[in-house]
Order: C-alpha cells, then structure tokens, then sequence
C-alpha cells in the first residue's frame, strides 16, 4: 500500500491509492475525462501511462488497463490494471459482481425513502451523450440497479447527503436515477438544470473501491474522502471516514 502525490507534467496533483506490480490505485481529480474523448482535453488514462513511463523509465507503450469509469466532473477513488492478466482478472470481478463501488452523493431534496433500491432500464443517446429511463424490454435499454441510504439532510440548504451501491455501473446511472426520483444532484447540469446553477461542481464521489486482488486474492481497498469544499462541508470528515470503514469491513449500512 502506498500514498502519496502523483504529478502529471502540470496536470493536476494526484494521490496515489495504492501500486504494486498489478495495479495502480488513484484519486482522480474531477473534470478530468477518464479517457479520451471529443473534446481533446488530456485523459487521466494518458496521463497515468505517461507517470508510469517517466517513474519507471519505461521505453514505448506503457500498459495500463480500465476496467471501470468516473464520470468526467466526478472525482474518487479508481483503480487502473497494470498488466493484461490483472485487467482480465478484474473485469471478470466486474462481470461477476466482486468489485464493490460505494458513492456519496449531495442531492437536493430528501428522497422519499430513508433507504431503498432503485431499478431502471437506461438507453444512452450517443449523440447528445444523455441517458433517459425508458420501459423494461426497449432495445438497446439496459438494466440499472443501486441501492441507496439517507445518511443526513440539511434543511436550511435543501440538500441531503446519501451513500450509494452500486450493483450496475451504466453511464451516468446515479445522476439519471436521482433525477427520477425528484432529488437530481447538487450541481448536477445535465439532469438537474432546474434546479442547479451553472458554474456549481457535481456532488457525486466515489468513496470506496473493493476488489479481491487479482494474484494474491487479498482484498484490496481504495478509499478516498471528498474535499473539505462546499457542499462536501456540510458533513464532518468523521461521516466519510465511518462510511469507508463499514465498506472496508463490508458491512452494508441496512441496504
């Protein structure tokens, strides 16, 4: 296990998670896109691999395999394959539902529900790059399912902080479902523009990364805190860090 700063030639900072010789765990930065994309900007992909061969003085290619994504505005805790059989072993942990992902997510409202489960069918618009929920048995819809928990609320501010399970990893499932449900995501622009004013950061976060490791089968736990900004402080430090410990320990908080 190793943390620490990583630097990405004037990007931004990164904390390094945990590295061995068959992964690489990060914090990503938010507004950062996973990989590349339209818009051109540097990809967290291409900057890790270019970390990796400046560290290690590794000539051409650098493998670095993605076996799960953040949302471009989101930031957190990932984790990265460092080698062909490691990317394989852990999208087979991902088919098989042994990679555990743990949200916190600031939403307006208080949902209806102090906990629950919410399944949707979700179709991606490629063009606009937008998800709607559409009816079971559509084509091209897929399965969307997390459960969720309250674990506070702010009424003066309108805003209630929630963890997040997730049992599916669609594209942007957790903003669209919240959405649905009546409680979009502060800050959240493309499902929530009635309600969110442009300029605010997303509130989403991927607190927590689990999965067996992909040689020695030991658990590996990624956990990463969000920062000490608004809204993020309406919440002392000590809820996020007793919400990674109960995932680490694997405890699911009444789900």
């Amino acid at each position: 296990m190793e943390a620490g700063p990583l630097r990405t030639s004037g990007h931004p900072a990164m904390a390094i998670l945990y590295e061995d010789n068959h992964l690489l765990g990060i914090e990503k930065p938010v507004n950062v896109p996973t990989q590349e994309d339209a818009s051109g900007d540097p990809d967290l992909l291409t900057l890790l691999k270019e970390d990796i061969r400046e560290r290690y003085r590794k000539p051409g290619n650098v493998y670095l395999g993605l076996v799960h994504r953040l949302d471009r505005p989101v930031g957190g805790a990932m984790i990265f394959a460092k080698t062909s059989k490691a990317a394989s072993r852990l999208s087979d942990a991902v088919r098989t539902r042994r990679f555990d992902k743990c949200y916190v997510a600031i939403v307006r409202g208080l949902p209806p529900l102090q906990s629950g489960k919410l399944t949707d069918t979700l179709l991606k618009d490629e063009r606009t790059n937008t998800v709607s929920i559409v009816p079971k048995g559509t084509p091209g819809g897929k399965e969307a399912i997390l459960d969720y928990r309250v674990l506070g609320s702010s009424p003066q501010e309108g805003l209630s902080l929630v963890r997040i399970k997730l049992h599916t990893g669609r594209s942007h499932q957790i903003r669209v479902q919240f959405s649905q449900l009546g409680c979009p995501l502060y800050g959240d622009q493309k499902y929530g523009s009635a309600v969110n004013k442009p300029g605010e950061q997303i509130a989403l976060w991927s607190l927590y990364v689990g999965v067996p490791h992909p040689v020695t089968k030991e658990p590996v736990d990624l956990v990463s805190i969000p920062p000490r900004l608004y809204p993020w402080n309406l919440w002392e430090d000590v809820v996020y860090s007793q919400i990674a410990e109960d995932c680490t320990a694997g405890w699911d908080g009444g789900f």
